[in-house]
């Protein structure tokens, strides 16, 4: 895995992580509200597993995001850019 790829796993996995705590969920809470088990959450925000896009749509909106966009901007190479 190169190099840039593992920098923005490591962006989506703090970034989903972030959307949860500011959602007030515990990592319990969003499992339940998914259908999942706790271990679910767990393992894919420390890179154990990794979600695909539609688990990836559902997360977000567990955790009340409806819009993409600024995940999107988050992992795009233009966001690297600039700064």
């Amino acid at each position: 895995m190169n190099k840039l790829w593992c920098e923005k796993n490591s962006r989506f996995r703090t970034y989903l992580k972030e959307i949860r705590e500011v959602s007030g969920q515990t990592q319990t809470q969003l499992a339940s509200s998914l259908g999942k088990p706790q271990s679910y959450v767990s393992k894919y925000e420390s890179g154990e597993r990794k979600l695909d896009f539609l688990e990836t749509i559902e997360v977000v909106e567990a955790c009340g995001k409806y819009d993409l966009q600024e995940l999107v901007t988050l992992l795009s190479d233009k966001s690297q850019k600039l700064k």
